[in-house]
């Protein structure tokens, strides 16, 4: 593990607020993939995928994917029973990696620069492991590999929630109960650090991702069913057995940053550095002040990082 490094502000491309981008249905082994496009803005661009976190969706990549358009051409997809895309059979760890690698397949565009926050970090670091030949880099934005003391993570209420028999009809309930806008600013809350670098434009786009949320009568089975399996993936991360997230992490030999925010109210702190460690050949990022989805926060600086691993990477390619 070393320090990322960061590359020159000024380099970046002048700042802007661009609405989310624009995305279209794809079916895929016969159930709809919702994908945005953020179309590449300069020569030779590699291809990028953004995998959201857990309640998220393809637009949480809006700022970042226009940040790097200069070096990729992204897609960011939104799973299975999130965002735009239809509900799935299964919502567990395994069967979202499928999903991606089943993405990178059909699309024909691996290997891909892969992005991951949250959910989308535990789903990103499984497909490196299992498909190396899929990732060209890695990026982990408050990655949610396992950690045992749910009492460091506000999601930690929603235990309890699990052993009730039709949770997910509790949920639709809880979720029927709450304005769109309320909801929206409590997950802000939850996520961010401090509000008042989400703009007014992010927050009336996130009233209205709520909105389509409401509007999807699977959600709050997808959501609760997900969770679910989050928990019992760390369960048996402690187990024998090669289905540990650690021991693929250790597997990975993808060039990877992990990003991570001091101030995470989501996933234990301890887990971004914890990550690095364990990734062999890994950069580590930690931010004072920011929340578990530095990717909105501070799209800038993880911004610089990450165009420090891809010039990192390219002096690399040169040099062999």
């Amino acid at each position: 593990m070393k320090p990322a490094t960061l590359w020159p502000d000024r380099l970046l491309p002048a700042p802007s607020m661009p609405p989310p981008w624009p995305g279209r249905k794809v079916v895929l082994d016969g159930t709809v993939t919702y994908v945005r496009e953020t179309p590449a803005t300069g020569p030779d661009a590699d291809p990028a995928l953004y995998v959201h976190g857990l309640g998220g969706s393809s637009q949480n990549w809006t700022d970042l994917a226009g940040l790097l358009a200069d070096r990729l051409d992204g897609q960011a997809i939104d799973l299975p029973g999130f965002g735009r895309s239809e509900p799935g059979l299964r919502y567990t760890l395994p069967s979202f990696a499928d999903r991606v690698i089943r993405w990178i397949e059909h699309s024909d565009r691996g290997p891909v620069h892969l992005f991951g926050n949250s959910l989308g970090g535990a789903i990103s670091v499984r497909v490196a492991a299992l498909r190396p030949d899929l990732v060209r880099t890695l990026t982990l934005v408050s990655p949610a590999l396992p950690f045992l003391d749910f009492r460091r993570s506000l999601q930690g209420r929603m235990l309890p929630l699990l052993a009730i028999p039709r949770a997910e009809r509790l949920a639709a309930w809880r979720l029927a109960q709450m304005a769109p806008e309320v909801m929206a600013q409590q997950v802000m809350e939850a996520c961010v650090a401090d509000l008042s670098r989400i703009s007014e434009q992010r927050r009336q786009e996130a009233v209205e991702e709520i909105r389509v949320r409401y509007e999807a009568t699977h959600y709050a089975a997808a959501y609760v069913r997900t969770f679910r399996g989050i928990v019992s993936s760390f369960l048996r991360s402690y187990l024998p057995g090669s289905g540990s997230l650690w021991r693929m992490a250790r597997s990975v030999g993808t060039r990877t940053l992990v990003v991570g925010g001091r101030q995470d109210r989501l996933v234990d702190v301890r887990v971004a550095p914890q990550t690095a460690r364990v990734i062999p050949d890994s950069r580590l990022l930690m931010l004072d002040g920011v929340g578990h989805v530095a990717q909105l926060e501070v799209p800038r600086v993880v911004a610089r990082a990450v165009v420090g691993l891809l010039t990192e990477s390219e002096d690399c390619a040169r040099e062999g």
